[in-house]
């Protein structure tokens, strides 16, 4: 396969990538976004846009949240790692013309998922609020975990990580506890509505009467309730004084500052022609590596040993980092131990780690089993488990099998976790899945047609593609190869505001 075929392949995935983006940049569809702006309100983007600082980057994390399901792309809210007066902020942003701006179950994991960011990394969260509530229909895959959204709150403002709510509009029902949960709250004249119960329900509940103003408009809540600290006068001035709290907060990052950096030596849009379209063919890690560390200079650990795996150090936009690669998909007894070895290095030497996955797991069979490939194997998962630096992962081809684990999979917690259009992540690959289907069968005197291998194989294939596992939750985001660098740069920087320290301990290794 040449150079030039894999990146007419890996173009039409960005281009297929593209149109998926785009129905979650379309969000409720025309009619619900003209009414909307007929209300003279801005879009969930625009208030994003308009509230970080000019010419910065916005990470947007899980856009495709939802493919797949019966819910819509994007999951109705927007949220992303943003700069707001020279402070990396967790934005979330509910998207009123998506049924109201309502959670449904997936937009629940979104939004559990923009929490644990800003836990982990010591981000402020910043809310822009404009929701009705839970999603009523699915309400029994949301009552219950749904209150998980206002325990975070809470817990980042016991770690002393600040929260703030901007309400745009309606904010009700347990959407009222977004704002009555956050350390600084703002609403804006004639639009914020915040209460536990509209007049309807009141009147139902008790029999009174009242209005939504006197009932929870920012008036009331600025001049009476107290719930309101800052009271706008309209949408910019309410964005205005959001980015007047976070430039008062005396933000400081815990984490070490960067050091100078070259720009890579080797062009990045080369990252296109890298990774072939049928995973099976091996290729270097190494040329991925180049287009994207400082000054492509990456210095190798063990190079002669363990060779499937890739490990070696680096700075990337001045932030050193560690970086663990397959090279030939298999991890070894070799392998595994180099892994464990260098995790515990980085740990040692208080540096993040990146991962660039492309495997297909473990090595089995007897000879491999007699060597000892699970207490190797379980070295290297339990050094991943216990180490403490930042975790980046980036799946660029397969991630397969327990290697997946190892590799620093969504379970294993990385700080952050991106796939490239080209990745694959399942058990094992389809036609090996449909395989061991096929044997077992055989084995138990049970049918299994060519037309069900075949079934089977489809089935898992669909199943590992990037956008589906990105449409669940099982990372936050497939990003376009040419800016990994930018990405991971962003997610390093994020890092860095909470202190980078290494473990002092691990569990007991195997030997």
């Amino acid at each position: 396969m040449s150079l030039s075929a894999n990146r007419q392949a890996m173009l039409e995935k960005l281009a297929s990538l593209e149109a998926e983006h785009a129905k979650a940049l379309a969000g409720g569809g025309p009619k619900y976004v003209e009414r909307h702006r007929a209300r003279g309100k801005m879009l969930a983007r625009e208030r994003i846009e308009l509230l970080v600082d000019e010419d910065s980057p916005l990470l947007e994390l899980s856009p495709l949240a939802g493919y797949g399901t019966d819910f819509p792309v994007g999951a109705g809210v927007v949220t992303g790692v943003g700069v707001i007066e020279g402070v990396e902020c967790v934005i979330v942003a509910n998207d009123p013309t998506v049924r109201g701006g309502a959670s449904n179950p997936i937009t629940l994991r979104k939004t559990f998922r923009a929490g644990e960011i800003a836990l982990a990394n010591r981000l402020p969260m910043v809310n822009l609020v404009e929701s009705g509530g839970a999603d009523l229909p699915s309400q029994k895959e949301i009552f219950i975990p749904g209150g998980r959204v206002f325990r975070d709150l809470t817990r980042l403002s016991a770690a002393g990580i600040p929260t703030i709510a901007i309400v745009f509009g309606n904010s009700t029902a347990g959407g009222a506890y977004v704002p009555g949960m956050c350390d600084h709250v703002v609403m804006i004249k004639e639009r914020s509505k915040v209460f536990l119960a509209g007049p309807p329900l009141v009147k139902m509940a008790t029999g009174e009467e009242s209005d939504e103003e006197s009932l929870g408009g920012a008036d009331m809540h600025a001049r009476i309730s107290g719930l309101a600290d800052y009271y706008a006068v309209d949408e910019l001035d309410a964005l205005r004084l959001g980015r007047q709290i976070v430039s008062r907060l005396n933000w400081r990052k815990l984490g070490p500052a960067p050091g100078a950096y070259a720009e890579p030596l080797h062009d990045p849009q080369e990252l296109l022609d890298i990774v072939p379209p049928d995973l099976r063919t091996p290729f270097d890690p190494r040329e991925v590596i180049v287009r994207i560390v400082d000054g492509s200079r990456f210095d190798e650990f063990k190079p002669l040993y363990g060779a499937s795996l890739v490990c070696g150090w680096a700075t990337l936009w001045g932030y050193p980092i560690g970086i663990l690669a397959n090279a030939r998909g298999v991890l070894f007894s070799e392998e595994s131990q180099k892994a464990a070895q260098f995790i515990q290095l980085a740990n040692r030497s208080d540096t993040p780690l990146v991962f660039l996955h492309n495997t297909t797991g473990y090595m089995v069979g007897k000879e491999y089993e007699q060597r000892g490939i699970i207490k190797h194997g379980a070295a290297m998962i339990n050094a991943v488990s216990n180490s403490t630096v930042p975790h980046l992962s980036v799946l660029i081809g397969a991630s397969y099998g327990a290697g997946h684990y190892g590799m620093c999979g969504r379970a294993y917690e990385p700080r952050f976790l991106f796939a490239w259009p080209s990745a694959k992540s399942a058990v094992m690959g389809g036609a090996q899945l449909a395989g061991v289907l096929a044997l077992v069968a055989q084995q138990s005197g049970r049918e299994f047609s060519e037309e069900m291998r075949l079934m089977v194989e489809h089935q898992i294939e669909a199943e590992s593609l990037p956008v589906v596992l990105s449409g669940l939750l099982y990372d936050d985001g497939v990003i376009d190869p040419r800016d990994t660098r930018t990405v991971l740069g962003v997610c390093l920087s994020a890092a860095h505001s909470a202190p980078v320290v290494g473990a002092a301990n691990f569990g007991v290794f195997r030997m």
